[in-house]
């Protein structure tokens, strides 16, 4: 009677001793997660203020350009000064996201920090002047810059190292775009084609959900888009989605095959860097005033918006890319991204010329596919459509971002990108290779 009461009271000295083992076992992934909460918490703290910062300094910018135009007319003189700062302070920094990558596959290189303020600076003249750049590369690069200062402090092995770049970058793209759990999974693909890396899940989200709860408690901004009707999931729109995933993998390409190219004729032709941005601008400033609009430069946020509900040309999608390619390819900085939402919204806008199903939806999706054929994360992508749409688009982005991602093979706008599985069979020979040295 005894030895039963003993067994079966709660605080037997048996069952402290087996509570005991059970949390010395798991005692590392305590240690893990206590350490990544700290290290987390800083870094996202630190880049959420950075985005904060940024987002507010972007949209001061934009509204003091579209009430006084005229300003357009220095770009060629912002860019010279952006070329000259580059080629004498920040050659290192120049690779931008691709330095990112590069360091996250080989963490014993370095970030170095004047990468932060260099690219924060590039990007806002970039678009007070009228550039045509996204924020995401900026918003990225930052958080990088940010992070790697504190490999050092916290004593970071090379794995270590990895993770908190990862984490940087999903904490950078999260606040930016107001998408965390999308910053995550960013973080997690944008590096290593076909592969997801699950030791760096718990520091990259958490890190990106803190640097997005900051950059909201700062008072900045983001943008909401409005999917109205969602029709119901049938092989017919299935088959339409899929029709139109094509042609977003498609743009996909066109973009980042076009980016490279245009930027290689700039280096061949123009051999004295700081130019580059001097001759792009007066091309930007020549094509603004032959088009009569100025739609096509700066994020490009309003017509996004109206491509949801408004018809546009059904050319403007090509318009911003040549915009873009001409901005980015001269040396200009800034993101890629939120232009490639513009050119996926605007060439779902014209696909529902077409393609029967309702205009918002092939927006929405195109918002995310092209984005997803042009840096190879799907999944990224397709969460981010939840979260800026809500759930109900969730199976037809997906899908379209799917087909995006493999119809646009390996190519890409981050060309340090490594080939951690191929999409099908006939790539298989260019596992483990960089797209740059694919496109060679």
């Amino acid at each position: 009677m005894k030895l039963l009461n003993k067994e079966t009271n709660p605080f037997s000295v048996r069952k402290i001793r087996i509570q005991f083992l059970l949390i010395l076992r798991n005692f590392p992934a305590i240690l893990y997660i206590l350490k990544w909460i700290l290290i987390t918490a800083i870094i996202g703290v630190c880049v959420g203020s950075a985005s904060a910062l940024f987002l507010h300094s972007l949209d001061f910018v934009t509204n003091y350009r579209e009430s006084h135009i005229w300003i357009i007319a220095l770009l060629p003189i912002a860019g010279l000064l952006i070329g000259l700062l580059y080629h004498y302070y920040g050659k290192e920094a120049n690779a931008g996201n691709n330095l990112l990558i590069d360091t996250i596959h080989k963490p014993e290189k370095r970030i170095p920090f004047r990468m932060a303020p260099l690219v924060f600076l590039g990007t806002v003249v970039t678009h007070l002047f009228g550039g045509s750049a996204g924020r995401e590369g900026t918003a990225i690069q930052m958080a990088g810059a940010i992070a790697d200062v504190f490999r050092k402090p916290f004593r970071l092995t090379a794995e270590d190292s990895r993770i908190l770049l990862v984490a940087a970058t999903a904490a950078g793209f999260g606040s930016v775009f107001g998408t965390p759990f999308a910053g995550a999974i960013f973080g997690l693909e944008f590096y290593l084609i076909g592969r997801l890396r699950y030791n760096t899940l718990f520091p990259a989200l958490l890190a990106s959900v803190i640097a997005d709860a900051v950059t909201k408690a700062w008072q900045a901004n983001h943008t909401h888009y409005e999917i109205s009707f969602i029709p119901d999931i049938s092989p017919l729109n299935l088959l339409y989605t899929i029709l139109a995933g094509i042609a977003f993998g498609l743009c996909a390409v066109l973009f980042s095959k076009g980016i490279h190219f245009v930027t290689n004729i700039f280096k061949s032709k123009i051999k004295y860097p700081p130019l580059r941005p001097f001759v792009g601008g007066i091309i930007v400033i020549i094509a603004v005033w032959a088009i009569d609009t100025t739609d096509y430069i700066g994020l490009g946020i309003p017509v996004i918006v109206d491509s949801f509900d408004s018809q546009l040309v059904p050319y403007a999608f090509l318009l911003k890319i040549a915009f873009t390619i001409v901005t980015l390819a001269a040396g200009f900085k800034g993101g890629e991204v939120t232009p490639l939402f513009f050119i996926g919204a605007a060439l779902g806008n014209a696909l529902s010329l077409f393609i029967p199903l309702p205009m918002a939806l092939l927006a929405g999706i195109g918002f995310v596919a092209v984005f997803a054929g042009a840096t190879n994360t799907p999944i990224a992508c397709s969460i981010m459509a939840i979260e800026l749409f809500g759930g109900g688009c969730g199976v037809y982005a997906a899908i379209a971002c799917v087909i995006s991602y493999l119809i646009s093979g390996h190519t890409g706008i981050y060309g340090k990108q490594i080939v951690g599985e191929p999409k099908y069979g006939k790539y298989l020979h260019e596992k483990g290779r960089h797209l740059d040295e694919i496109k060679r």
